[in-house]
């Protein structure tokens, strides 16, 4: 009897060693692994701004640890019909007063809280080899010759078209200037940057585009003719924070910096104009 009892004590206590070693462990978390929370800032900005505005994310978010900007880069005329449709947003930066005023009458923003922020002018550009063998102005009008133009509804469009009814008016380029270029068109494209990359890919030989443009994406691309200052256009570019933006103080501090010293720099090394001058 005794023997008996104690093997069933061994078994037993086999038994618990069993479920001991078997038994699932959840190990806590050490405190440095925990997640830090992040808070993101949404920018709605003009696709011309957009290698510009990516290095201004990336340095506003290493002096805000936390803080992740995340880009919506398009026309402004999109970005104001997205904007006015409820797209979540909390900062526009438009390439034109146009399109902000669009966005101010849905109600989203505060008139006269907008401020120009950079400027930016005008420049024709060609493929690097120049197959048409443009070498001024006037060339644009020769028959034959394909040129991109951005739509209307763009900022950039409207601009080429400013350029063209200043030409016309001047008369320093021919009569019937305005009226041959737009001949030659062949395709209005929805943002500037598709009519860049349509320009140094050889499918035309001539595009209106900001002098920004080709700043940032390396004169190797493409060629370039000067658009005199009586015939150009500077663009002023304004920015506002979303007054529906869940994150207001953020937004305000992301607009202070692109205001501020080091965000102006940073637009110059990308070839914008600062703001106050």
């Amino acid at each position: 009897m005794h023997r008996r009892f104690h093997r069933l004590l061994v078994l037993a206590a086999v038994s618990l060693i069993v479920l001991g070693c078997t038994a699932p462990s959840t190990p806590s978390q050490p405190p440095s692994a925990a997640k830090t929370a992040t808070t993101t800032l949404t920018v709605f900005a003009a696709a011309s701004l957009t290698n510009a505005f990516k290095e201004l994310g990336k340095t506003f978010a290493s002096t805000h640890p936390g803080t992740e900007v995340v880009f919506n880069f398009a026309g402004s005329n999109q970005l104001a019909t997205q904007i006015g449709e409820g797209a979540p947003a909390d900062i526009f930066a438009s390439a034109n007063a146009t399109q902000m005023n669009l966005v101010i009458a849905t109600g989203r923003i505060l008139s006269g809280t907008q401020q120009t922020f950079v400027r930016n002018r005008l420049v024709v550009v060609t493929p690097a080899d120049n197959p048409a063998g443009l070498t001024g102005l006037q060339d644009l009008a020769t028959p034959g010759v394909k040129i991109v133009f951005a739509a209307k509804e763009v900022p950039v469009g409207q601009y080429a078209l400013d350029f063209l009814a200043k030409a016309e008016a001047d008369g320093s380029l021919g009569i019937g200037f305005q009226a041959a270029v737009i001949a030659n068109v062949v395709s209005y494209e929805e943002n500037v940057r598709t009519v860049l990359a349509k320009v140094a890919l050889g499918e035309g030989d001539a595009g209106i585009v900001y002098t920004s443009d080709v700043a940032a994406n390396g004169t190797e691309r493409v060629g370039h003719i000067e658009i005199p200052d009586s015939l150009n256009t500077i663009a002023s570019y304004p920015i506002v924070v979303m007054h529906d933006s869940p994150q207001l103080e953020l937004a305000q501090q992301f607009v202070r910096f692109v205001l501020g010293a080091d965000g102006q720099q940073i637009l110059e090394t990308y070839g914008f104009m600062p703001h106050d001058r």
